[in-house]
Parts: structure tokens; sequence; C-alpha cells
């Protein structure tokens, strides 16, 4: 069986696992997008440690789950939004003003769109998490 979005495909077993009250998850297959938006989510007290770990199937990353999270997804298509447009995306994929994050991949890397407003950048959502 092959996978289109790995990222997607993550994000929902992530989401399943905090729903059945689950501490740690191992997801196959690892991509480097994925271990950055996981990277961006640690630093926002959503996913505790991550670290890659080798199987007979090939590499997973095994997650350290906190129980923090309500709802996260990929967002598709892939938006491309400019420093203006934060807003109408944080009306859309979140549920209220200052809660939650937007995963942004930019030209300086991939962020929480908090981060990318900071340094006055524009980019292309990835996923959302609150």
């Amino acid at each position: 069986m092959t996978m289109n979005d790995t990222l997607a495909a993550a994000l929902s077993c992530i989401l399943g696992a905090e729903k059945l009250s689950r501490t740690e998850l191992i997801i196959f297959p690892c991509s480097k997008i994925m271990k950055q938006v996981l990277s961006v989510m640690q630093k926002n007290d959503y996913v505790g440690e991550h670290k890659e770990v080798k199987d007979s199937k090939g590499t997973g990353l095994k997650v350290h789950l906190l129980g923090k999270i309500n709802r996260c997804g990929a967002i598709k298509p892939r938006f491309s939004v400019t420093l203006d447009e934060y807003d109408k995306f944080e009306k859309r994929f979140l549920p209220a003003k200052n809660f939650g994050i937007l995963v942004v991949t930019t030209n300086k890397g991939i962020m929480s769109h908090i981060q990318a407003k900071e340094k006055k950048l524009g980019g292309k959502l990835l996923a959302y998490c609150y």
C-alpha cells in the first residue's frame, strides 16, 4: 500500500492515540518534514520528546504524548499565506484567537505562525494544532 500524505497520516495517528489516552506512539514512515513539525509542536508544549527508532519496517518516530492535543491535522491544499492573511486562516482552522498554532513552512524553515508573524514572514500552511 502506498501512502500519499505521510504528514496527514501521522497527525491523525497522534490524534487517535491522544483520544485513547496513550502516552507513547510510534509513527511509520518518518520524514524530515514530520520531524520538524513535531519539533514545532514540542516547542509549543503539545507533544513531548520524539526520537528515531529503527525497526524491521524501516525508520519510525517514537513520540511521547502529553495529553494536551484537542485536535490536529494537515492542511490540504497547502495554502500560500502572506503576513496579513494569518488572521483569516487562524479563524478558519483554530477555535479562538491566541489558541493553538498553525505550522508554516517559510524560506527560513518550518515554524509556528506566531514566530512567522514576529519575523514578518509568509509561507505555506502545513498543519494546525490546538
